[in-house]
């Protein structure tokens, strides 16, 4: 048995100062004061694991440098350690499905970490327990396939329906496209020839993709998500095909569409934490503050996730309990993970360790399933 005493336990709906024991990696018990001998948490508070639904920073191990790929096992035992040492101990591995143009390098990361989650899952290397999201891009003609290779992994647990065509969703604003293709060293003309071929793409494949995709995460019992929602139109055609999941809507009226229709919504972590949108969409603080945010996710940043949920509490939108809620029971809920997201009795020992440095919270130790990891 471990005992965790003397820490401030973040409970679903209120916080208490107590102890929390721990037997064959599920939570005991949560009592009020002191627990005896244990680990002294030394005030510090006790949250859940945090679930992040979409991290792509495996792709980021994998490409350290622009065309310095690095080896795809090695990259991701990597990213697991990064991850778990931000108190994240189930990870949605977001992989990329089919050609988007300028990041042919993300179909080798799909290929590559689908076969080394395969390898590794079934042991005891893996600091975080993964599971795969499949980004499924509409428009790219080669995606079906893959899809259909991949689709009766166990570990897929989530699809996600991406259009990154220029002049749409994420880069509706076409010279923004432009702009940022440019400062990756493209040329004017490769530019051009890219956003007709790919829009071109989009108008042959984008529909018949969108309903396949539809069908075989219905046929598999996989939840789906809608990505980049800009438009009302897009909102209730996604409510209309009976996804239950919006993640990261780009603008407040596609946010307060999802909500009006039930459907759940994922805002990004890392848009909190610098302040606002890297690409000039809306502000997810807004939206939480207008209870337009069921989840966040890391995206690209693995430490966003806690210093969001904190950031939450600091500017006054949220009480620590719901914001802790955001990272962990939440996500849970969306994808059907009933066995964790929460501190309570029977529930799997996922927890993180949690100081204060002014504003800054500091992971000091993170259990999977009662072991320590990080």
């Amino acid at each position: 048995m471990m005992i965790l005493t003397n820490a401030q336990i973040v409970l679903p709906d209120h916080i208490i100062t107590g102890h929390l024991t721990v037997e064959d990696g599920v939570i005991a018990t949560i009592e009020p004061g002191h627990g005896g001998a244990g680990i002294d948490c030394a005030g510090d508070f006790l949250i859940p694991g945090i679930i992040d639904l979409h991290t792509d920073n495996l792709e980021r191990q994998v490409l350290p440098r622009s065309n310095a790929r690095w080896p795809s096992r090695s990259a991701l035992l990597a990213h697991d350690a990064q991850c778990a040492v931000a108190g994240v101990t189930t990870i949605f591995d977001a992989l990329c499905l089919g050609d988007i143009g300028f990041e042919k390098e993300r179909l080798n990361t799909f290929i590559d970490g689908q076969r080394d989650l395969a390898a590794l899952a079934g042991t005891d290397l893996l600091k975080a327990e993964h599971f795969l999201h499949l980004r499924c891009e509409l428009p790219s003609p080669m995606m079906l396939d893959l899809l259909d290779a991949a689709i009766t992994d166990p570990l897929v647990r989530l699809i996600s329906l991406m259009d990154h065509s220029p002049g749409v969703g994420q880069y509706a604003d076409i010279e923004k496209y432009r702009q940022m293709r440019a400062s990756e060293g493209h040329q004017p003309d490769a530019i051009t020839a890219m956003i007709d071929q790919l829009q071109q793409s989009r108008a042959r494949w984008t529909l018949p993709n969108r309903a396949a995709v539809l069908n075989r995460a219905r046929d598999h019992g996989i939840p789906v998500a809608s990505h980049d929602d800009r438009t009302l139109a897009e909102v209730i055609d996604n409510h209309r095909d009976g996804i239950a999941i919006a993640e990261f809507p780009v603008t407040e009226e596609a946010a307060a569409c999802a909500r009006a229709h039930g459907i759940a919504i994922i805002g990004g972590a890392p848009n909190i934490v610098r302040g606002g949108s890297h690409s000039g969409n809306v502000a997810v603080l807004d939206l939480v503050r207008a209870g337009l945010i069921d989840a966040l996710a890391s995206d690209y940043v693995p430490a966003s996730m806690i210093e969001a949920a904190f950031a939450c509490v600091t500017q006054g939108v949220l009480a620590l309990p719901a914001a802790i809620a955001l990272i962990s029971t939440r996500p849970a809920a969306m994808v059907g993970l009933a066995d964790r997201g929460r501190l309570a009795p029977g529930l799997r020992a996922d927890l993180v360790q949690v100081r204060l440095h002014h504003d800054m919270p500091v992971i000091r130790a993170v259990w999977r399933a009662g072991t320590r990891v990080a």
